[in-house]
């Protein structure tokens, strides 16, 4: 199994001066494992985004030591730019990519959050996924009145207070952390220099205004055009295809049009891929037609071939027979997920292209990407159940002869259960996406699959309740304070796999089933 992949994307109030920006990449490529993806410097906006990935220690890490390089070489004081901003290192966003849950990184987002704002003592503020407030949520509210009106505010005004840090700023400003889905950083030129038409074009999509519920939208003046600069939070919901030819309609109302656009840092293939497909109106398309991904999976499996009456899934299952400690329950648990998974792809598959529900098209794809990312998660996450006990082991192997001795087990023991309660948990939400998914194909999709569904619902359900069994335990052997907010978050979780089956109960009695 592949190790576990951590994207880092953040962002830097710096792109006039090259040597900055230079000796902030350099703190990023200092660090063994890390891989620098891609750099993007707009001097309008006077800001730089990195993009790097590694092993989650190792982004942390760099994440850290590009902050502090940023801190000793940009004054907020001195900054200007067309973008909103409240610090040196402005934000950094963690993004999950294999063999990691949303939960893992919003432990390693507070972790460097605690971090820096103890040894660096930048103020902190966490936001998306690792917010603890959910005003902080997100991120436009973090940035009221950007460096300058929180530079006044902190320290007198109790709601700037920090999550982190010091509650006064230097010249470094603060940084906001937290971890997120992908998003895909996308501006839009126009064929006119007025800033106001891109204001309202903004206003027009952005979902804080009534506009695409996935949608963060500004309008302001980059190398002498009226510019609009988007973040679009579910390429999936809200869909560039459908960001784009709203704002050419809007535009028109001016009497303008797009005059070309850019893309900040990378952008998942899926949103490209979808966007062709609307715009070519291949209704029929499916997405192993890519010569370049048939090839991939075709090499791949060239380089790792598989032994007459073995397969990946027979393997598993023999390991999991052996009378070994790992793969346990968890990894079972994670097993049923992606089997779950699998099934709501089949029956979207079975439902895309078929004129019977050809007004379900678009709904279906969107789901079927869906249900493939939970797949290849739910898969990663049976290797990532069984390292996390394997640490718990670990743990208890070490020696306990000295009192400093005992304390450093006892504190690692603790973060291992804690890890082992966390690799469960994002399993559970996972597949209670899964089951929502389900819900979805039952009654939009091919009614001739439905059974497949509902069995899907059924293995989703096994894989919430596997998953509730090693929590538990695991919460057993830690303090009521430290394990609370996670069994509340499981009630939760569980309360809404309840709903959820109640209404896949429901569909398949009006079926008859």
């Amino acid at each position: 199994m592949s190790k576990p992949i951590l994207e880092c994307i953040p962002n830097y109030s710096e792109a006039r001066r090259p040597d900055v920006v230079e000796a902030i990449m350099g703190a990023v490529s200092s660090v063994e494992g890390v891989t620098l993806l891609d750099r993007h410097s707009d001097l309008d906006h006077n800001r730089t985004v990195l993009t790097f990935v590694g092993q989650p220690d190792a982004v942390e890490e760099a994440a850290f030591r590009s902050i502090a390089k940023a801190a000793e070489l940009i004054n907020l004081d001195q900054h200007t730019g067309e973008h909103p901003r409240i610090g040196a290192t402005d934000v950094v966003p963690f993004v999950p990519i294999s063999g990691l849950t949303m939960q893992d990184s919003i432990q390693l987002a507070r972790h460097l959050g605690k971090r820096v704002g103890e040894e660096l003592e930048i103020p902190v503020y966490l936001y998306e996924e690792a917010a603890t407030r959910p005003e902080r949520v997100n991120l436009e509210n973090l940035r009221r009145g950007q460096y300058e009106l929180l530079k006044s505010e902190m320290g007198t005004n109790p709601e700037r207070d920090p999550d982190f840090g010091p509650h006064k700023l230097g010249s470094a400003g603060a940084t906001v952390i937290g971890a997120r889905q992908p998003l895909i950083a996308y501006n839009v030129y126009l064929t006119t220099d007025d800033v106001s038409i891109a204001d309202k074009i903004a206003r027009t999509i952005r979902f804080s205004s009534g506009g695409l519920r996935f949608v963060k939208a500004l309008g302001m003046l980059v190398e002498g055009r009226a510019q609009i600069s988007m973040n679009l939070t579910n390429f999936h919901k809200s869909s560039l295809a459908q960001v784009v030819e709203m704002i050419r309609r809007e535009a028109a109302r001016y009497g303008v049009m797009v005059h070309h656009a850019e893309l900040v840092g990378l952008i998942p293939e899926a949103a490209l891929v979808d966007a062709a497909v609307w715009y070519l109106q291949l209704d029929q398309f499916k997405p192993e037609q890519i010569l370049e991904q048939k090839l991939f999976f075709m090499l791949q499996a060239a380089q790792s071939p598989v032994s007459e009456g073995s397969s990946v899934a027979t393997d598993f299952l023999d390991d999991l027979a052996s009378g070994t400690a790992t793969p346990g329950g968890g990894s079972a648990a994670a097993y049923s997920g992606a089997a779950a998974a699998s099934l709501v792809s089949m029956v979207a598959h079975l439902t895309i292209g078929k004129k019977k529900y050809a007004d379900v098209e678009a709904k279906m794809q969107a789901i079927l990407a869906q249900s493939e990312a939970l797949r290849n998660d739910l898969t990663q996450a049976i290797q990532l159940d069984a390292s996390a006990f394997e640490n718990v082991l670990a743990a208890h192997r070490l020696p306990k002869e000295t009192q400093d001795q005992k304390d450093v087990r006892q504190q690692s023991i603790q973060q291992a259960m804690l890890l082992a309660i966390q690799a469960p948990m994002g399993v559970a939400h996972k597949s209670v996406r899964v089951l929502e998914l389900v819900e979805q194909v039952m009654r939009f999709g091919n009614s001739s699959a439905i059974t497949d569904a509902a069995t899907g619902a059924a293995l989703a359900t096994a894989s919430i309740i596997g998953a509730e069994y090693n929590i538990r335990i695991n919460a057993n052997q830690l303090p009521l304070s430290v394990v609370n907010p996670y069994l509340h978050e499981f009630e939760t979780l569980k309360k809404h796999a309840a709903e959820l089956e109640t209404h896949i109960h429901n569909i398949l009695h009006e079926r008859g089933l």
